[in-house]
Protein backbone atom coordinates (compact mmCIF):
# COMPACT_ATOMS: atom_id res chain seq x y z
CA UNK A 1 0.00 0.00 0.00
CA UNK A 2 1.33 3.28 -1.37
CA UNK A 3 1.51 5.73 1.36
CA UNK A 4 2.64 9.43 2.51
CA UNK A 5 2.62 10.57 5.78
CA UNK A 6 3.68 14.05 6.80
CA UNK A 7 4.94 14.67 10.33
CA UNK A 8 6.27 18.02 12.00
CA UNK A 9 3.65 20.60 12.14
CA UNK A 10 3.21 22.58 15.36
CA UNK A 11 3.10 26.00 16.53
CA UNK A 12 6.23 28.34 15.95
CA UNK A 13 6.31 31.80 16.47
CA UNK A 14 7.36 34.43 13.92
CA UNK A 15 10.93 34.27 12.51
CA UNK A 16 10.99 31.02 14.22
CA UNK A 17 11.57 27.42 12.01
CA UNK A 18 9.96 23.76 12.18
CA UNK A 19 11.01 20.91 9.39
CA UNK A 20 8.81 18.61 8.22
CA UNK A 21 9.07 15.37 7.30
CA UNK A 22 7.15 13.15 4.72
CA UNK A 23 7.85 9.32 4.93
CA UNK A 24 7.16 7.67 1.76
CA UNK A 25 6.17 3.65 1.75
CA UNK A 26 4.93 1.37 -0.58
CA UNK A 27 7.30 2.79 -3.31
CA UNK A 28 10.07 4.95 -4.79
CA UNK A 29 9.13 8.29 -6.12
CA UNK A 30 10.86 9.88 -8.65
CA UNK A 31 9.59 13.59 -7.69
CA UNK A 32 7.74 15.10 -4.36
CA UNK A 33 6.16 18.11 -3.95
CA UNK A 34 5.21 20.22 -0.96
CA UNK A 35 1.61 22.66 -1.02
CA UNK A 36 0.24 24.21 1.57
CA UNK A 37 -3.54 25.34 1.83
CA UNK A 38 -4.92 28.12 4.51
CA UNK A 39 -8.27 28.63 5.10
CA UNK A 40 -10.56 29.74 2.36
CA UNK A 41 -7.49 29.69 -0.06
CA UNK A 42 -6.16 27.67 -3.24
CA UNK A 43 -3.33 24.56 -2.45
CA UNK A 44 -0.19 26.37 -3.34
CA UNK A 45 2.76 25.42 -4.36
CA UNK A 46 6.03 25.75 -1.80
CA UNK A 47 8.46 23.64 -3.21
CA UNK A 48 9.25 20.27 -5.21
CA UNK A 49 12.54 18.20 -6.20
CA UNK A 50 12.72 15.66 -8.99
CA UNK A 51 15.94 13.78 -7.22
CA UNK A 52 16.75 11.35 -9.94
CA UNK A 53 17.58 14.96 -11.86
CA UNK A 54 18.47 17.07 -9.47
CA UNK A 55 16.23 19.26 -10.00
CA UNK A 56 14.67 21.48 -7.48
CA UNK A 57 11.68 24.34 -7.36
CA UNK A 58 10.46 26.86 -4.88
CA UNK A 59 7.87 29.38 -4.83
CA UNK A 60 9.10 32.64 -4.98
CA UNK A 61 7.78 33.73 -1.53
CA UNK A 62 10.02 30.81 0.30
CA UNK A 63 13.12 31.13 -1.82
CA UNK A 64 16.27 31.33 0.62
CA UNK A 65 14.04 30.87 3.60
CA UNK A 66 12.98 27.17 2.66
CA UNK A 67 14.98 24.24 1.61
CA UNK A 68 13.39 20.61 0.42
CA UNK A 69 15.78 17.55 0.37
CA UNK A 70 15.32 13.99 0.46
CA UNK A 71 16.81 10.99 2.76
CA UNK A 72 17.18 7.82 0.49
CA UNK A 73 17.84 5.50 3.12
CA UNK A 74 14.62 6.57 4.89
CA UNK A 75 12.52 7.65 2.14
CA UNK A 76 11.65 10.75 3.34
CA UNK A 77 11.81 14.33 2.40
CA UNK A 78 12.02 16.86 4.58
CA UNK A 79 11.01 20.58 3.93
CA UNK A 80 12.94 23.02 6.31
CA UNK A 81 11.60 26.15 7.02
CA UNK A 82 13.34 29.37 7.93
CA UNK A 83 12.26 32.82 8.90
CA UNK A 84 8.20 32.21 9.02
CA UNK A 85 6.00 34.58 8.26
CA UNK A 86 2.59 35.25 10.28
CA UNK A 87 1.25 34.78 6.91
CA UNK A 88 1.88 31.41 6.32
CA UNK A 89 0.26 29.09 8.84
CA UNK A 90 -1.67 26.67 6.36
CA UNK A 91 -1.93 22.51 6.36
CA UNK A 92 1.16 21.64 4.77
CA UNK A 93 0.91 18.86 2.39
CA UNK A 94 3.47 16.20 0.66
CA UNK A 95 2.68 15.13 -2.34
CA UNK A 96 4.84 12.09 -4.98
CA UNK A 97 4.56 11.28 -8.54
CA UNK A 98 6.22 8.99 -10.60
CA UNK A 99 7.70 10.77 -13.32
CA UNK A 100 10.68 12.56 -12.80
CA UNK A 101 10.14 16.73 -12.92
CA UNK A 102 9.97 19.11 -9.85
CA UNK A 103 6.12 20.51 -10.89
CA UNK A 104 4.43 23.08 -9.08
CA UNK A 105 0.98 21.61 -10.93
CA UNK A 106 -1.00 20.16 -8.40
CA UNK A 107 -2.85 17.53 -10.58
CA UNK A 108 0.70 16.31 -11.80
CA UNK A 109 0.96 14.31 -8.44
CA UNK A 110 -0.37 10.99 -7.98
CA UNK A 111 -0.36 10.64 -4.25
CA UNK A 112 -1.11 12.46 -1.47
CA UNK A 113 -0.32 13.09 2.25
CA UNK A 114 -3.40 13.60 5.11
CA UNK A 115 -1.61 17.01 5.55
CA UNK A 116 0.19 18.39 8.86
CA UNK A 117 -0.77 22.12 10.34
CA UNK A 118 1.83 24.78 10.77
CA UNK A 119 0.67 27.86 13.00
CA UNK A 120 2.76 30.95 13.21
CA UNK A 121 1.92 33.27 15.87
CA UNK A 122 3.01 36.87 15.62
Amino acid sequence: QVRLVESGGGLVQAGGSLRLSCVASGRIFSSYGWFRQAPGKEREFVTAIAWRIGSTRYADSVKGRFTISRDAARNTVYLQMNSLKPEEPAVYYCAARTWDGASSIPKDYDYWGQGTQVTVSS
